[in-house]
């Protein structure tokens, strides 16, 4: 039987990627590596396993349709328009300035101009793909240096467009300028169909789809959506990637970007690391053994001249010096895209083959040192520039606060933090480094500023050493587990709160100091677990108890350490789940003072009182002359709509509507 090449080939690269992601993972290496040394291995300039990657390269391009399209839904548009200003000025002089430096570079260095500006094209780009999946794994999309990298890498997207064209012009195949603008502003004119239009239409398509409780047709219809985007924007004369990322980003406004991101993940992991691998293909191994020095100066050079060039970038649009180096850290990479410019250049003799090896041996270089620079870019940049310990506005610096509560982010667990910490009379300071969400803060009176809580000169201005308590409410694990380990440097009593996304962070939060760890995926459990008793009616203390024992139960696993039987589970080995109930006699309840003979329990509900317990002591088989008192604690027997009924007589009854 014939197996199509692609099948073949498709079949080879997972085979052979499975066990090199696996010890990438086991190595803390990013699984970009991974996919990357892969391609290098099994390419045609490699073992040979795969000669004829173009098969290969169609597959990988639909990863990079999908995952542009997850990461635009993980974002929202109307966040990234409001960055309007990051994008137009830090954009153009960040590939403006780099495509001018370089292209001046190659000219002194007896390079032709032609070439000279097609060199600078290709540095002036960086990977959308990397950049923006490491941000998302570590959840700093939204953090300061987020909001000016993800602005600059949308605008290198747009800027695909022209610099297609320019290549081509300089090869000789390009129309006229008149040509040239049209085709340009029917792009940018797409651009704005795809936005409006789809804000408009996309959220009643989506609603419609939701209503018919499909899974499979919501899916569909998500995976149309993205994918039917990329192609509409390619026929419009966009990237493919720019049309799905754009998509992503207007779902994102909706209800359903939650549940559309989960359906998308599974393929977007699948297809992204074919593109890697891919990238790795094009690299003749030989070339660079050829040129080994030449090539690393090349990276080299690429990584340090985007980074000086992003940073100032930044600082132009008014961003402190640490969060500029950060950021442009973070953009000091080759992108995917040049290696489309590459391979427009190279046919029309722009970009010779000895040229374009080394090209693709640098840029690959710099691409699997992207996600290392990326992950340590605030250490490197802190040893550079130590980071704004307070904003210059900052007001006090909490010299009069003792036995506060420090906390770090201000989200939505934050803001809820305050709420009842403001309820309480408890004083507290918090740490903010979204400068925005600072200034929102501060017009609400809150006692917030600007610093970043994993460096100890911040904690000690924010009181750390008279706090009670320090909460971290952030999404960035390094961070947290930094934080919770200088907190405990500074102040072996405090208390240290961590809140984390993830169970198998919790180890080393404690190992770092935290007092105690709240990781979301327990909490969302149990409050799942509560809804699904709540939905059959279970009463609400037994629910309570249960969330409890639940709670005890699933933290005890994740420290080690044995948890008790809960209550339900007993009673359901006993054959008598749901029949059982203790409830405790709350004031102004009917039962208060009355005895289950005056109450006419057992036939007015249908419920025994089997037992009661007060201050301590249990009184079985009560007396029919017992009167209940307010704090008895009463051992209820019967069926569910019994014990149903029978509650209603020791709870205290909801307070009367107010007259109209």
């Amino acid at each position: 039987m014939h197996v199509p090449p692609v099948l073949r080939d498709l079949v080879v690269l997972v085979g052979i990627a499975i066990p090199v992601v696996a010890l990438a993972s086991r190595w803390r290496v990013p699984t970009i590596v991974g996919f990357l040394v892969t391609g290098m291995a099994i390419g045609p300039f490699g073992f040979g396993l795969i000669r004829d990657i173009t098969s290969v390269a169609e597959l990988a391009e639909i990863g990079v349709v999908l995952l542009l399209f997850s990461i635009g839904l993980e974002l929202s548009l109307s966040r990234t328009l409001r960055l309007g200003r990051v994008l137009v000025i830090g954009g153009t002089l960040q590939v403006g300035v780099t495509l001018a430096a370089t292209a001046a570079i190659a000219i002194a260095l007896g390079a032709a101009p032609a070439r000279a500006v097609v060199y600078g094209a290709l540095a002036a780009l960086s990977s959308t793909a990397i950049v923006l999946k490491v941000y998302s794994d570590r959840g700093a999309l939204d953090q300061p240096d987020g909001r000016i990298v993800v602005p600059i890498l949308v605008f290198q997207d747009l800027a695909i467009i022209p610099l297609v064209l320019i290549v081509e012009s300089l090869g000789g195949i390009g129309g006229p300028g008149g040509d040239m603008l049209v085709r340009i502003g029917g792009s940018l004119l797409a651009v704005a169909v795809i936005v409006f239009g789809g804000r408009v239409i996309v959220p009643r398509v989506l609603a419609a789809v939701a209503a018919v409780r499909s899974r499979e047709l919501f899916t569909l219809s998500i995976v149309f959506m993205g994918v039917g985007a990329a192609v509409a924007g390619a026929l419009a004369g966009l990237s493919l990637a720019l049309g799905a990322f754009l998509a992503g980003l207007i779902i994102s406004e909706s209800d359903y970007a939650s549940q559309a991101l989960a359906d998308v993940i599974p393929f977007r992991d699948t297809f992204s690391g074919l593109f890697f691998a891919s990238v790795g293909m094009l690299l003749d191994l030989r070339a660079v053994a050829a040129n080994p020095l030449p090539i690393l100066l090349l990276a080299a050079a690429i990584v340090v001249g985007k980074t000086v060039i992003a940073t100032g970038a930044a600082m132009a649009v008014r961003r402190p010096l640490h969060v500029s180096l950060v950021s442009g850290i973070g953009l000091a990479q080759v992108g995917e895209f040049s290696f489309i410019l590459a391979t427009i250049a190279a046919p029309l003799g722009l970009l010779p083959p000895v040229q374009y090896q080394m090209f693709l041996g640098a840029a690959i270089l710099t691409m699997m040192a992207a996600p290392f620079l990326l992950r340590g870019a605030p250490a490197l940049a802190a040893r550079v520039v130590p980071p704004p310990p307070l904003d210059p506005d900052d007001g006090e610096a909490s010299d009069a606060l003792t036995n506060h509560v420090i906390m770090v982010g201000y989200g939505i667990s934050g803001r809820n933090l305050a709420r009842v910490l403001d309820g309480a009379g408890i004083p507290y300071v918090i740490l903010e480094q979204n400068i925005e969400t600072v200034r929102q803060a501060r017009e609400e009176l809150q006692p917030i500023r600007f610093g970043d809580a994993t460096r100890a000169e911040v904690l000690e201005r924010a009181g750390i050493h008279r706090a009670r308590a320090i909460v971290f409410a952030i999404s960035s694990p390094s961070e947290e587990l930094r934080g919770a380990a200088v907190a405990r440097s500074l102040s072996a009593t405090v208390h240290i709160v961590v809140r984390t996304r993830y169970v198998g962070a919790m180890e080393d939060l404690r190992r770092a100091g935290a007092s105690e760890v709240v990781p979301e995926e327990f909490e969302t459990s149990l409050e799942i677990f509560s809804r699904v008793l709540r939905h059959f009616e279970i009463p609400s203390n037994v629910i309570a108890r249960e969330v409890e024992a639940a709670r005890v139960e699933l933290y005890g696993m994740a420290l080690g350490t044995a948890a008790g039987e809960s209550q339900l589970e007993a009673l359901a080995q006993l054959g008598i789940h749901h029949t059982l109930e203790i409830v405790q006699v709350e004031p102004d309840a009917p039962a208060v003072g009355k005895s289950p003979v005056t109450l006419h329990l057992r036939h007015v509900t249908g419920a025994t009182v089997i037992a009661v317990v007060r201050a301590g002591s249990v009184l079985h088989n009560p007396d029919p002359s017992h009167r209940f008192d307010v704090g008895d604690s009463v051992v209820l027997v019967g069926d569910d709509d019994a014990l149903l009924a029978a509650r209603a007589l020791f709870v205290a009854p909801p307070p009367a509507d107010p007259p109209t």
